[in-house]
């Protein structure tokens, strides 16, 4: 059955063994996420038996499916009306606004639990947190939240890249470090958690720069993908190719390669603009912008390209290729934003592959 994702879990538990054992080399815990796969229970299984230090994800639904003996950290700040839930599911929750922290400690105390937050700051990416230069803030609001009875202030984080692109470095993380000793000073307690940032910190990982008094790291794309995303560029010793899109053809027709007539929008509100190539060997692959991100696929085959998409279909110019046949399959690797809606799309199959599956 066609679309599927093929799994590699081999090289998924190969990629996992080398960031555990790199992190933890360097004094820093691990925080594996499990968003962009939906927690998927085969893959939630290999960190489950490994050396992470905990499960991560910024979808309550997620971390409600995972059974685990580690800790289950919601990665999202938390919304009050959800706080029931949170203290439910999750150990730990990233949050920014005291009013949340409030609801959470209410929901603890019926629950009869102890939760953990961590504080988020924004040290200029502009996401989640309270701003970095506002320290008042910081240490006022790190005081009521150590002050709540069913709530520990387990430590502090920090967001960069994912939205305003900034990358981590000596600085920015040196402030996180600073204040994290501020907040220690002045409270009297022993932070637990200082977490410095995601895949983004692979460089200064490799190269054993993450400041000393970061903690833990919250690693996604660098375990499913082998990226580092402070360059986008894969990382040495790491696999790239753990999943693999499978899409057939349902059409294979010669025909121009820009439309003709009168052109306005497309069923995207977009106007696309087309090269005029002349004739070529198109295919038409079951697989849409509803099952995945087009334009972060890349073929497997080299000499094929992907020409456009729309909600079911992809089109790919097949005119260098070998010969290929309605009903064949065409494989591609996906990128982080085409692997994130094959799996939240319920038309992908999933298929399992492993050494230990062949024996």
């Amino acid at each position: 059955m066609y679309p599927r994702v093929v799994i590699n879990l081999d090289a998924l538990k190969a990629n996992l063994d080398k960031l555990n054992e790199l992190c933890h080399s360097q004094s820093l815990t691990t925080a594996i996420v499990t968003k962009v796969f939906c927690a998927d229970e085969k893959i939630t299984e290999l960190i489950e038996n490994s050396d992470a230090d905990m499960f991560a994800d910024s979808r309550l639904e997620n971390l409600e499916a995972i059974h685990t003996s580690k800790p289950k950290l919601l990665l999202r700040i938390g919304m009050r009306s959800e706080a029931g839930r949170i203290v439910q599911s999750c150990d730990i929750s990233m949050q920014s606004e005291l009013s949340t922290v409030f609801e959470l400690n209410q929901a603890a105390k019926k629950l009869g639990k102890m939760h953990k937050c961590v504080l988020m700051i924004d040290l200029g990416d502009l996401r989640e947190g309270i701003f970095f230069k506002n320290r008042d803030e910081i240490i006022e609001t790190a005081r009521q939240i150590h002050a709540c009875s069913n709530i520990e202030l387990f430590g502090i984080g920090t967001n960069l890249t994912c939205y305003g692109g900034i990358l981590p470095d000596n600085e920015n993380l040196g402030v996180l470090s600073e204040l994290a000793d501020s907040i220690s000073n002045t409270l009297g307690i022993k932070l637990s958690m200082v977490s410095g940032g995601n895949s983004s910190t692979m460089t200064m990982l490799s190269e054993k720069r993450v400041p000393a008094g970061i903690t833990n790291l919250r690693l996604g794309e660098s375990f499913v993908l082998g990226n580092d995303t402070s360059t986008g560029d894969p990382m040495e010793g790491f696999a790239t190719d753990s999943f693999i899109l499978e899409a057939e053809i349902v059409e294979l027709k010669r025909k121009p390669s820009k439309p003709i007539g009168k052109c306005g929008p497309n069923a995207f509100g977009e106007y696309p603009v087309f090269e005029d190539k002349g004739e070529m060997v198109r295919a038409i692959c079951a697989v849409g912008r509803q099952d995945t991100d087009p334009d972060s696929l890349t073929p497997v085959d080299d000499n094929i390209s992907i020409v456009g998409s729309s909600s079911d279909h992809l089109i790919v110019d097949l005119t260098q290729a070998h010969r290929y046949n309605v009903g064949d399959v065409i494989r591609f690797t996906p990128g982080y934003g085409a692997l994130l809606r094959m799996f939240t799309s319920r038309y992908v199959k999933r298929v399992y592959t492993s050494n230990q599956n062949k024996k």
